[in-house]
């Protein structure tokens, strides 16, 4: 019997919901989610109740059928999709809703095949590096620990077809905290897309800068980070002054992986609805409730704890119905946009001075070793 186009749309539909609700347990994956998760935030994820049944049957109203209905809602209820996506999008959509809002469905749509050419019939010259990379990627979560397992060969596709589709960028270790988050709600083909549409700005701006030689723009956000905590908050950015500690030593993993590195899974996924409807922005929001959570100690704390207080953020400071929040009273769009000219004013100064004079070589020496510092981070810890 013939499907009408109707049956297919519904057929295409409860797969895609089928498939994001069949991910969930892989969210309970790792080892130590219960540090990460308190008692109702397993009971939500696992049991659910009458409260997100409701919030459910709303976004499936918004959504429409395999996704119909959502460029419309969105463009005559703007703040109600906004203030939606901040509460949180509900787990078995997510998958779903992540490609609808980064532009990665179109993308989809508009190159059959080219996913699959990719990862069979190309090759790639940065293979052997992310096939050494791979077990430290969500070590810690059951899905990418299976040596050659599903997920090891789910990941390896992607960052293989993406280190041959963009050559110029193609593979720097960090991406795979992107790609595995990705594949956790979405197939291979589906991850490869919306990865595509982070790095060459598909709907936001393109984010390939923040693995491209030199990470250029991991320099400029973590420029940006540090005016913003002398701006907001005066007495902490002073105090990170004297002791000699700058943004790199803790937050350009924030940028690299946009938090899916080294912090609980709920809040990851909290600021990932965000970020992927409203942009980089909120990275540096999310970085900046952080510390302003974890002032008052912060403060008071030498260069070697303050290390460590990086690396351990109390469970409260976590818990994304906490941190948001906070999170979303830092109005920064309009202060990164000068920042941003600033830092590329500064930028094409010191090159043209280094050009001619050779000046300023320890500035410039130092701006070099970003990138290799931030690299260095992701082996020196484990999720």
């Amino acid at each position: 019997m013939t499907l009408s186009l109707g049956q297919r749309l519904l057929g295409l539909w409860t797969d895609l919901v089928s498939l994001s609700q069949n991910r969930v347990p892989l969210l309970m994956g790792f080892r130590r989610v219960n540090s990460y998760m308190n008692v109702s935030v397993k009971a939500d994820i696992f049991l659910g109740n009458h409260r997100d049944g409701r919030r459910i049957k709303k976004w499936r109203k918004m959504i429409g059928v395999g996704g119909s209905d959502w460029k419309h809602y969105v463009r005559r209820n703007p703040h109600v999709v906004k203030r939606r996506i901040r509460k949180g999008i509900p787990d078995c959509l997510r998958g779903l809703v992540w490609q609808l809002i980064s532009g990665s469905r179109d993308l989809l749509l508009m190159n059959p095949g080219v996913y699959e050419t990719l990862v069979i019939y190309e090759t790639s010259a940065s293979e052997l590096e992310i096939i050494r990379d791979i077990s430290r990627t969500f070590p810690s979560h059951i899905f990418f620990q299976q040596r050659h397992g599903p997920g090891q060969r789910s990941l390896y596709n992607v960052l293989k077809a993406y280190s041959v589709y963009d050559r110029d960028v193609g593979y720097v270790q960090g991406m795979g905290f992107l790609a595995g988050l990705l594949l956790l709600y979405m197939s291979e083909e589906d991850a490869f897309w919306l990865l595509v549409a982070l790095l060459k700005g598909a709907v936001h701006a393109p984010m390939e800068g923040l693995y491209q030689a030199g990470l250029p723009l991991v320099q400029q956000y973590l420029y940006q980070f540090e005016k913003l905590v002398l701006e907001q908050m005066p007495q902490l950015g002073q105090h990170f002054i004297e002791e000699m500690i700058n943004p790199s030593m803790y937050a350009s993993q924030w940028f690299i992986t946009v938090f899916s590195y080294s912090f609980p899974f709920h809040l990851t996924l909290r600021v990932w609805d965000v970020f992927l409807y409203e942009g980089i922005k909120v990275v540096f929001q999310v970085g900046l409730a952080l510390l302003r959570f974890c002032h008052d100690e912060l403060v008071k704390l030498p260069f070697e704890k303050l290390l460590h207080a990086f690396r351990n953020f109390p469970e409260e400071a976590t818990d994304p119905d906490v941190l948001l929040p906070i999170a979303f009273t830092f109005k920064v769009s309009g202060r990164l946009e000068e920042l941003e000219k600033e830092y590329q004013k500064k930028l094409e100064g010191s090159n043209a001075s280094a050009s001619t004079k050779r000046s300023h070589p320890l500035k410039l020496k130092t701006m070099s070793r970003i990138g290799s510092r931030a690299l260095s981070n992701f082996t020196n810890s484990e999720k």
